[in-house]
């Protein structure tokens, strides 16, 4: 018996077609992704501007509610951004989150007080919050299935990529303006650029968003049916079976069950135990100061007597060793588990925050003649940046995994967003807090944060279920 080979060259044909289908599902979901980028980079280009924001308007350590306003931007819209999209489509949210980054840009760059300053930066906050609820929720109902895992990790390491950008472009801005923070370009200081500089990511978003399709989801629940039988041919190819995808959305829409509050209530401390679980995941994963690196560094290092200039270089290289850890986790986390990692990860970074707070507790003298002995600030160098790998490398992913596997599907969406909501109030407490923290004493400052993630051991080991390999219906 003899099978006839299909000619050489239509295979090959197949396959080009099909690494050209795949090129352009890849291009929907860089393109959305383009939130998370600016979610990164908005979120931390604020470190390069608050010493010239200090001087600037004279708020001193007020600065902090300066920087941590966005924070509370960014709760609002993640809570909008939800509803918003069901109403008017994920693309439509896009333009609208992609607008919000260009004004606040605009007016940040141009602010007559830090009140009016403030305003824009919570108004930035609210895109962040956008971009943090739309951009993963139109890759998961884009892609196809057989990518969706690789596809959804674009946007965190888009949001990476955009923490890594903005310092690269704080430190090309300072060093233009003659490494002087407030030094002038072209008529505006360099903290001015600085902010201002969101505005072309800002509008790249808005173009891109406008040339990629609709969510096929929002479309058969908005009675779109024949346009959404187009996109899924565009994203899943055209030998998709389109009638089977769409009868099959279509169920999921009807049994769609949207849980409230009052379905996380139980137990003996208000909540259901598993939802107290996420919570406390998501605090756990601020209050060992991660964003202080983010928001922080270059005052950080300024405050021990290293140079503007150098420190924003520093804050540069640890937004890369935050990629590489990124690129670990996405490696690691579906071969070793969630719940391995993140114990490694809390180890390593009590390890690195007490290293750096024994390293810091040898600054001496004050204002702008601080100084560290260069074993103590060597050590505190590598002990900071070595924190940011373990973080990277474990909670930063980890906790986005676990939050998304962890809770049944009757109270998923309802224990997520609550689960978020505090991650944000914990951002907000540290932002807000370390400036005066660190001018009281900056190793105790650090001691804090190393006993937050020594205590995380405990708790993942004892309460943290692993989730690796379980289906999400097996979660109860």
């Amino acid at each position: 018996m003899s099978v006839t080979k299909p000619p050489a060259s239509g295979r090959t044909a197949a396959s080009a077609a099909g690494t050209e289908h795949l090129a352009h599902v890849v291009f929907i979901t860089a393109a959305a992704a383009l939130g998370g980028f600016l979610f990164g980079y908005d979120s931390s280009v604020i470190n390069g501007a608050v010493s010239g924001i200090k001087d600037r308007f004279g708020v001193g350590d007020n600065v902090s509610w300066i920087v941590a306003s966005a924070l509370l931007g960014s709760a609002v819209g993640a809570a909008l951004a939800g509803r918003f999209a069901d109403r008017w489509g994920r693309i439509r949210v896009m333009k609208i989150a992609a607008a919000l980054f260009a004004v606040s840009s605009v007016g940040s760059a141009l602010p007559f007080s830090a009140w009016d300053l403030t305003f824009w930066r919570v108004l930035g906050g609210a895109a962040i919050g956008i971009a943090s609820v739309i951009a993963p929720a139109y890759i998961a109902e884009v892609a196809p299935s057989a990518h969706r895992g690789r596809l959804a990790s674009f946007q965190q390491l888009a949001i990476v990529l955009g923490i890594a950008v903005s310092q690269l472009v704080n430190w090309a801005i300072d060093k233009a303006a003659g490494s002087d923070v407030r030094g002038e370009l072209a008529g505006l200081e360099a903290w001015q650029w600085m902010l201002g500089a969101c505005l072309v990511p800002a509008v790249v978003y808005f173009v891109l968003a406008s040339v990629i399709p609709e969510s096929p989801r929002f479309l058969v629940s908005a009675g779109r049916t024949e346009e959404a039988r187009a996109v899924l041919r565009e994203v899943e190819g055209g030998s998709a079976d389109t009638d089977a995808r769409i009868a099959e959305i279509r169920e999921l829409i009807a049994t769609d069950h949207k849980p409230r509050l009052k379905d996380l209530l139980g137990g003996r401390f208000g909540l259901l135990p598993i939802v107290w679980t996420g919570v406390l995941l998501s605090v756990f994963q601020q209050l060992v100061g991660i964003n202080v690196i983010f928001y922080y560094s270059s005052i950080l290092w300024q405050s021990v007597g290293i140079d503007q200039s150098s420190s924003l270089l520093i804050s540069f290289s640890s937004s890369i060793i935050n990629i590489v850890g990124t690129l670990i986790a996405i490696a690691c986390v579906d071969r070793i588990g969630r719940k391995p990692l993140a114990l490694i990860g809390s180890v390593g970074m009590a390890l690195s925050l007490g290293t750096a707070a024994w390293a810091f507790s040898y600054a001496s003298g004050s204002g702008d003649a601080v100084s560290i002995p260069d074993l103590q600030g060597t050590v505190a160098l590598v002990a900071a940046n070595a924190f940011v790998l373990f973080f990277a490398m474990s909670w930063g992913v980890v906790v986005w995994v676990m939050l998304g596997e962890m809770f049944p599907n009757r109270l998923r969406a309802a224990a997520l967003s609550l689960a978020a909501s505090a991650q944000w109030i914990a951002n907000w407490v540290i932002t807000v807090s370390f400036p005066r923290m660190s001018t009281w004493n900056l190793s105790a400052t650090y001691v804090v944060y190393a006993v937050f993630a020594a205590l995380s051991v405990p708790f993942v080991a004892r309460f943290v279920r692993e989730t690796k390999g379980r289906r999400l219906e097996e979660m109860g």
